[in-house]
């Protein structure tokens, strides 16, 4: 066990770090979405500004 984990070390560093990036903006967006921000910044209820009538 301790071989694989000598052997691989590199892969599983950067595979949890890929791993918590992946949680943070998950987290981030919900946080977000809980505050009422848009995904996509405009400040629109529909969650792309391309699908809503908002104007600047």
């Amino acid at each position: 066990m301790l071989d694989f984990l000598a052997e691989n070390i590199g892969t599983i560093i950067v595979a949890l770090v890929i791993i918590a990036i992946c949680f943070l903006i998950i987290f981030f967006r919900i946080k977000g979405k809980k505050q009422g921000k848009s995904s996509c910044g405009c400040g629109c209820d529909c969650g792309s500004c391309g699908g809503c009538s908002f104007k600047k």
